[in-house]
């Protein structure tokens, strides 16, 4: 059954992660982010990339990779709960130094910057999802928010097939 968010009377906060299956059992490695640098971490920053509903998460991982790989390559959706949600910081828009790191687009060293200390000073980050700006995703690193979360669980993700329909 699906968690109902706190909103509609759920009782955790929920984050979720949508990863391709074979990286299903270390999804919170924050390993891509590591090799690669993200939105918000350099390169060498083990950010882990959740979003605060599974739509959102679906999303972030289509405008990467495209709703054929979401079709035809194995995935799974992962639902995470924070133990505190205390322990988040909002990311208020207003307060963000460049308003263009809200917007599409490539990610600056400056925005980079901004998103290493969130995460140095922060176990959880909640910040405006670029692929869908009314959306919010939640940013953190494992190891300095060890024993704050827990994998709740893990299933087969199977994408609407009329996102991804034939030519």
């Amino acid at each position: 059954m699906t968690p109902r968010p706190i909103a509609l009377g759920g009782t955790e906060l929920i984050a979720w992660r949508l990863d391709q299956s074979s990286f299903a059992p270390t999804w919170d490695s924050g390993e891509g982010a590591y090799r690669v640098g993200g939105r918000w971490n350099s390169k060498g920053v083990r950010a882990v990339y959740c979003s605060l509903d599974p739509s959102t998460a679906i999303l972030e991982v289509a405008v990467h990779k495209g709703f054929r790989a979401l079709d035809t390559v194995p995935h799974v959706l992962t639902a995470v709960a924070i133990t505190d949600p205390s322990s988040v910081h909002v990311v208020d828009p207003a307060s963000v130094p460049n308003r263009n790191w809200l917007r599409p687009g490539i990610p600056s060293a400056g925005q980079q910057s901004y998103g290493d200390e969130l995460l140095r000073r922060h176990r959880f980050v909640a910040i405006p999802s670029a692929v869908s700006t009314k959306s919010w995703n939640l940013i953190f690193v494992a190891s300095l928010a060890a024993g704050s979360y827990f994998l709740k669980f893990q299933e087969a993700f199977a994408l609407d097939t009329r996102l991804h329909p034939p030519a």
